[in-house]
């Protein structure tokens, strides 16, 4: 009987297998959500490592009372795990986009511009913990270190308040498209039916169409780095569904980039909805606020996918012809098989470069890379350090002293990288990024002593000055004028 192979899974829903399994862990969840209930808004951000730039005094005393009010009763429905959960993310590791601003409410008041609340992401260089941060934006400038302060068009969640406001998750089902199509068919067929969710584009363009003050009108949807789609949304009447369609002639790129653009939460398919479909997932492994929404539509889980690992014990080694046990005795992981003295002259023996027993291999090979190496980088990487520590413990004893390898080498990365994201927030950088010098990103390679820093626009000026009287200035000794 020929052999059946699992159909491979696709590289985008690997990744968000990745992101639902690491980068929300359940004591997150659970910690926001308590202090959430409690009414506790700032205690919620600060469990899911959400910084929070907002002082109510000052806003009370700069935009009024009924302002802050308002401001007071979003951030009292703001679930900053969910905020997180549904955050946009980079292939191929799943992390949190980098250099990001979005917008999650705005604040219309007459004769005034907008007010923005925003939630931001540091840039790469700083992304350490993977922590964001709540603001205001009224307009200005933003934070001078941040790449890209303002709120971003292609990345707003205004229009979608169900992925971030506890009360209106509910909505989650309905906005994904988990039933029937909302909006009416493509004459013509549907081009890029399959990655794009296209059955929804007609009901989410009529909200940003609405919410910018148009019944109908032209939208526009990024389907590549360089690659726009210029659609428009149609009608009969007020009495129909709309429905959307090419134009025929598109404008021209400079009229195109002042449309209309359509978020890419409502352009792509929900990646949680993806992976119930897909068999990859159950809504009891989502966040519970997505689970609850989207149980009643969810298919049942197929078999086809399921990752089957085969049974192993790793604390089970062949040594001297025998099977012996591996296991934490006193916090440490030890060969309890093997006497403590015969243990103690075994390491001798090694020290003095002599062969290991297999029972000391193996512990030496767990201390330096383990098999669960892979899930400790993942929850680094995701900033959940507890997580990672957890796992670490569970495998070495919390008395266990970590050995040079891998696994050392890791935690020391990312406590490394900790520090940059702490200089960032705290405004510490010696030197402006853009300058070349110092810190730990890509221009790390050019801090060479004889390296002159390159001086551009994004360059502080009083860092331009200096640097420009330094190679201009004309007091400097020249010793081959005077001769001895």
């Amino acid at each position: 009987m020929a052999p059946h192979f699992a159909p491979a899974i696709p590289p985008h829903l690997q990744m968000w297998l990745r992101v639902r399994e690491y980068a929300v862990p359940p004591s997150m969840i659970g910690t926001a959500a308590a202090r959430r209930a409690a009414g506790d808004w700032a205690g919620a951000c600060a469990a899911a490592r959400v910084d929070t730039d907002l002082d109510l005094r000052a806003v009370r005393d700069r935009h009024g009372t009924a302002f802050a009010r308002r401001l007071r009763a979003d951030l009292r429905r703001l679930a900053p795990d969910l905020l997180r959960w549904h955050m946009p993310r980079s292939a191929p590791d799943g992390r949190l986009r980098p250099g990001l601003t979005l917008s999650l409410r705005r604040y219309e008041s007459p004769g005034a511009p907008p007010v923005h609340l925003v939630v931001r992401t540091p840039p790469a260089r700083a992304d350490a913990g993977q922590r964001m941060s709540l603001a205001l934006w009224d307009g200005s400038d933003g934070p001078p270190r941040h790449p890209h302060p303002h709120p971003h068009r292609r990345f707003r969640l205004d229009l979608h308040r169900h992925l971030w406001d506890a009360e209106s998750s509910g909505e989650l089902a309905s906005r994904a498209g988990a039933g029937p199509p909302p909006g009416g068919s493509v004459a013509g067929g549907d081009p890029w039916a399959g990655a794009w969710a296209t059955d929804r584009w007609a009901a989410e363009a009529e909200l940003l169409l609405r919410a910018a003050g148009r019944p109908r009108g032209v939208f526009t949807v990024r389907l590549g780095t360089r690659d726009l789609a210029v659609l428009e949304l149609v009608a009969p009447d007020d009495t129909h569904v709309p429905t959307w369609r090419p134009l025929p002639g598109p404008p021209p790129p400079h009229q195109a980039a002042v449309l209309p653009l359509l978020p890419e939460a409502a352009a792509r398919p929900l990646p949680d909805l993806e992976l119930l479909r897909a068999g990859l997932i159950t809504p009891g492994r989502l966040h519970p606020l997505v689970g609850r929404a989207l149980a009643p539509v969810a298919p049942a889980p197929s078999d086809a996918h399921r990752l089957r690992r085969p049974p192993r014990d790793p604390h089970r080694v062949e040594c001297g012809g025998e099977v012996h046990r591996i296991a934490l005795r006193d916090g440490v992981l030890t060969a309890v098989d093997h006497d403590p003295a015969q243990l103690r002259r075994e390491e001798l023996l090694v020290a003095l470069g002599g062969s290991p027993l297999p029972c000391l291999r193996a512990i030496d090979t767990v201390h330096r890379e383990p098999e669960a190496l892979p899930a400790v980088r993942e929850r680094l990487d995701h900033g959940d350090v507890a997580g990672a520590l957890a796992v670490v413990e569970g495998l070495l004893g919390p008395g266990a002293v970590l050995r040079d390898g891998p696994l050392r080498e890791e935690l020391e990365s990312a406590a490394a990288r900790r520090v940059d994201h702490g200089l960032f927030r705290a405004d510490l950088v010696a030197l402006h990024p853009a300058s070349g010098t110092g810190g730990s990103g890509a221009g790390a390679r050019h801090a060479e002593p004889d390296h002159r820093p390159r001086l551009d626009r994004a360059a502080p000026k009083a860092l331009r000055l200096t640097l420009r009287g330094k190679r201009t200035g004309r007091a400097r000794t020249r010793t081959a004028l005077h001769p001895n």
